[in-house]
């Protein structure tokens, strides 16, 4: 067992960082700066949560004093009998509520309790791939059916035989992120094609990538130097489609912080009719894309420290393998094989997400030697 002293010292440091932070949400100059209050609610319930697993186990270790003193003095079976029960339940408490504190010392990311705006691009392979894309989005609209998050479609681009080109849409939820993060990379597929006449295997791949989503107040944008394009959507949709302008292109000019050269960013949203929602969500697109730049050299730098990455900032590594003769799923990263395929497609997914948490926490405790 860890040493007691050690970890209630650690929590000790933060009790009074909790009690500034419980009086800072409560003064009007704070809750008047947009920024600076959502950051201190957010550490606020951090530590809370750190705070009630410390009064637990405080509790704990009481009771095992108690318990021992009472083995140790009282002469009453009954009493006894209770205290050895009281003792066996706090001893086998104590190790679980370790490993509790101990994860929630070790920083998170700071964006897991953010919405994700996830992309899927279909790559190599042509129509097979956009199929594939395809399959992958609805996968993600059962999982995410199944969580109980809201999904909205923001643009999208079918492929010539089916499924996807491209498809961009946003989640919201609680802690989104913090759980989608883990998809971002390649999938690749190995199946024969419904396109396929001689029977063979093929093998083709998707690209997704899930970003944060960024809060309004979370980068700065010159609104003023956007220039704006409509026009018509096209698709499925009616008459409205051809007569009403509601698409929108947006183009902006961003220095790009880590190579200092100033880009051009263009973005399209299509899918309502309503063309003020469509700029809206344009805006939030260019805020996110803008945002996961820079949250890109925050993964840089945990990726240069840890020897495998769970949740990597590299977006062209290959992730998993769905492999449909065998009806297997592997995931490289932890070499995590399963058979239940036809399930996982179905949005069946959470175990696979469920034990690259795991992967990922024993990396960040082992970085943070507690």
């Amino acid at each position: 067992m860890a040493d007691n002293n050690t970890i209630l010292e650690k929590l000790e440091g933060l009790v009074n960082r909790f009690e500034e932070v419980s009086t800072l949400i409560t003064d009007p100059s704070v809750i008047s700066d947009m920024k600076r209050f959502v950051r201190l609610t957010k550490e606020y319930k951090d530590l809370n949560d750190i705070m009630e697993t410390r009064k637990e186990y405080i509790k704990m270790l009481n009771g095992v004093e108690e318990a021992k003193t009472i083995l140790g003095t009282e002469q009453d079976q009954e009493m006894r009998e209770m205290a050895r029960e009281e003792l066996d339940k706090c001893q086998s408490r104590l190790p679980e509520l370790e490993e509790e504190i101990k994860l929630l010392l070790v920083p998170a990311d700071p964006q897991d309790g953010k919405n994700a705006i996830v992309e899927i691009r279909g790559g190599t392979g042509g129509d097979e791939a956009a199929i594939f894309a395809g399959d992958l989005f609805r996968m993600y609209l059962k999982y995410c059916e199944n969580k109980g998050w809201k999904v909205e479609i923001v643009n999208t681009s079918e492929g010539t035989s089916g499924g996807f080109k491209e498809v961009v849409f946003t989640v919201s939820g609680n802690n989104v992120y913090g759980t989608l993060k883990y998809e971002s990379g390649v999938h690749r597929v190995q199946r024969v094609p419904a396109t396929e006449t001689q029977g063979r295997v093929h093998t083709s791949a998707s690209s997704v990538a899930v970003l944060p989503e960024a809060e309004e107040f979370d980068v700065e944008i010159n609104e003023g130097e956007i220039k704006w394009d409509t026009f018509r959507s096209g698709g499925a949709g009616g008459q409205n489609v051809n007569k009403v302008e509601s698409g929108v292109r947006l183009r902006y000019i961003w220095k790009n912080p880590v190579t200092d050269i100033p880009e051009e960013i263009r973005i399209e949203c299509t899918e309502t009719r309503d063309q003020p929602k469509n700029k809206e969500r344009a805006l939030t697109r260019l805020r996110s894309f803008i945002y996961d730049k820079e949250h890109q050299k925050y993964l840089d730098d945990i990726a240069s420290k840890r020897k495998t990455m769970v949740s990597t900032g590299d977006r062209s590594a290959k992730i998993r393998t769905y492999n449909y003769p065998q009806g297997r799923i592997t995931d490289h990263r932890i070499n995590y094989t399963i058979y239940n395929l036809a399930a996982f497609m179905d949005g069946d997914i959470q175990d696979c997400i469920d034990h690259l948490i795991v992967a990922e926490n024993t990396e960040r405790l082992k970085e943070s030697e507690l």
